[in-house]
């Protein structure tokens, strides 16, 4: 056995310490908890995927990567040896080529030729398929979905209509122009992550999330992520990357979010005015209730028409 003492092949003992002897509890080197369940869970708590442990927050990327990949493997490799059925989807016994599956579902839309469809491979570099699929990969697993659904042909169906409907998005924003969007955040390690949006008449669309640690800090770098009509938050790094933008193309302009403005109005309510400060509190407490729950947004839009209160 690979837990057994003196038998520590599998690479996740480099990662975690046995503290109970005999492989059954594992302490992890980043983070310092203790986890049930041997190296197997362990290691899906490196990734964060979903085995009943909360994920390492400490762990680096890399590392946190090459788990990703292991647990991939051995996934695949217990699906190989069951030699599951899709008897459901018109497939025979056995694994297909994930290769002729990808070509199968993603379908050049703009090649004239008959010839035979590139595969993923021919189309990415070795390293951006391998980005590709530890992503897609993390997706599933972080998510609980069998690889198998992406042989349902309605999942085909579903990227060529999203794919269908963002052309009409398209076309509106040449009719109408459009504004480009900058939302920063955190995420839970503390990493700040900027996401772009394009907004319409017809509605918002988003593009990509970029992680910026090494961008937003200056303005110099915050104009070269800004190439058009371009709405953010108030921070000064934002302002004067904006006002950079408008000087290079004076056909454009920088805005602040609006929503971002009346927040922190009322902030500044809250902390110099006590008379608002009770209301404002609760109206706060109502807003997070309300928007926390996925059923009364829905009750919610129901008498407002579908406009939202925030």
């Amino acid at each position: 056995s690979k837990n057994a003492v003196g038998n520590r092949t599998d690479i996740g003992w480099k990662h975690g310490t046995d503290v109970s002897g005999n492989g059954k509890k594992v302490k992890c080197n980043y983070c310092s908890k203790i986890f049930n369940g041997g190296i197997f869970r362990f290691k899906h708590h490196l990734v964060g995927t979903r085995y009943d442990f909360e994920p390492c927050v400490s762990v680096p990327e890399e590392i946190k990567d090459l788990m990703l990949k292991v647990v991939s493997e051995a996934k695949d490799a217990s699906l190989k040896k069951r030699k599951l059925k899709f008897n459901s989807f018109g497939q025979t016994d056995g694994e297909e080529d994930s290769e002729n599956i990808s070509s199968k579902m993603f379908k050049s839309k703009s090649s004239s030729s008959d010839g035979v469809q590139a595969t993923l491979n021919q189309m990415y570099k070795r390293g951006d398929k391998e980005k590709v699929d530890a992503q897609v990969a993390e997706f599933f697993y972080t998510s609980a979905i069998p690889f198998n659904v992406i042989r349902n042909p309605a999942f085909a169906k579903m990227l060529d209509k999203t794919d269908i409907e963002l052309e009409e998005y398209k076309d509106e924003w040449k009719r109408t122009g459009c504004t480009i969007m900058f939302d920063g955040w955190t995420d839970k390690k503390r990493r700040p992550i900027c996401n772009f949006l394009v907004n319409s008449p017809k509605g918002i669309v988003f593009l990509y999330s970029l992680d910026t640690s090494d961008i937003s800090k200056t303005a110099d770098k915050v104009f070269k992520m800004l190439d058009d009509a371009v709405v953010t938050d108030n921070a000064a790094n934002f302002k004067a990357g904006g006002e950079l933008l408008m000087q290079k193309r004076e056909h454009l302009y920088w805005t602040p979010c609006v929503a971002h403005c009346i927040d922190l109005i009322f902030e500044d309510f809250e902390k110099q005015l006590k008379v608002h400060e009770t209301t404002i509190k609760k109206g706060r407490r109502i807003t997070t209730y309300i928007y926390g729950r996925a059923m009364l947004i829905t009750i919610l839009k129901n008498f407002t028409n579908g406009r939202d209160l925030i």
